[in-house]
């Protein structure tokens, strides 16, 4: 096992240095969206034509947090790479009490991330599998690439933590087919994630929510797509004081878009 990581790390140094680098800028234009909202954190863009990232803050979008429910991106593209599920499967509901009511039910991959339900993708994570899950990491390089003890709870609570750049970088090569996916799981991802649609050009992400010690972590990663082709790329990062900011989260995804034209009015 050790061998493998050791390799795999080697391999992913390999892939960065003859990756393109990302020309970045701070933009007073996205640093202005949650200072309106009397907010900290961070809003980064990645032009996927010519690799150019604008950010809010150059300190605020490298700083690492957890990724909390983002990470079920990799999770699910790990599990269906893996043939671990398929956007058929049916997660049966237990009639246990869950957190939420939307996920007393059965789902499908689609539904589950809909309404992002944590059970159903503690269950791929446990399929996957501790050593699996940290060659995975290493390989799509991702975050710290750390799981700890729990591989079912370490996206939520830690280990496993992930800065805005690091967040629309990994997106970036997604979305361009350069992460190490095949295109039938990259085109399965894509039918099961959350997308809204603006004229020709299509969103699709997904948010993310954890409660750290005091902080309120709120996240959107996702990417757009015009024609089918991949344009640009976001990643949003919020210290929220309540729940009932959690809406700010793709709405300000959304406004950073639209002021790069990356999303009609």
């Amino acid at each position: 096992m050790l061998f493998r990581q050791i390799f795999l790390f080697w391999l992913v140094v390999g892939m960065v240095l003859i990756a393109p680098m990302a020309r970045a800028a701070e933009d007073p234009r996205l640093a202005r969206l949650p200072e309106a909202e009397n907010l900290s954190g961070c809003v980064v863009l990645l032009n996927l034509a010519d690799h150019t990232r604008i950010q809010s803050h150059e300190a605020g979008c490298g700083q690492r947090q957890v990724p909390a429910s983002t990470f079920k991106i990799p999770s699910a593209l790990i599990a269906l790479e893996s043939g671990l599920t398929s956007e058929t499967e049916i997660f049966p509901w237990d009639r246990q009490p869950r957190h939420l009511p939307t996920w007393e039910k059965d789902l499908n991959l689609k539904e589950a991330m809909a309404v992002s339900a944590v059970p159903v993708f503690q269950e791929i994570a446990r399929r996957i599998g501790p050593e699996r899950m940290t060659e995975w990491l290493i390989r799509i390089d991702y975050g710290n690439h750390e799981i700890g003890s729990r591989v079912d709870r370490f996206w939520l609570d830690g280990p496993l933590k992930i800065s805005p750049i690091e967040q629309v970088e990994f997106i970036g090569r997604l979305a361009l087919g350069q992460a190490p996916f095949s295109d039938q799981t990259r085109a399965a991802l894509k039918r099961v994630l959350p997308t809204e649609t603006f004229g020709a050009a299509r969103l699709m992400g997904k948010t993310g929510f954890a409660p750290e010690n005091s902080d309120l972590h709120g996240w959107y990663v996702g990417w757009v797509e015009r024609d089918g082709k991949p344009t640009w790329a976001v990643a949003v990062h919020l210290f929220l004081r309540a729940r009932e900011q959690l809406p700010l989260r793709p709405a300000m995804a959304r406004e950073a878009l639209r002021l790069v034209g990356a999303l009609d009015p």
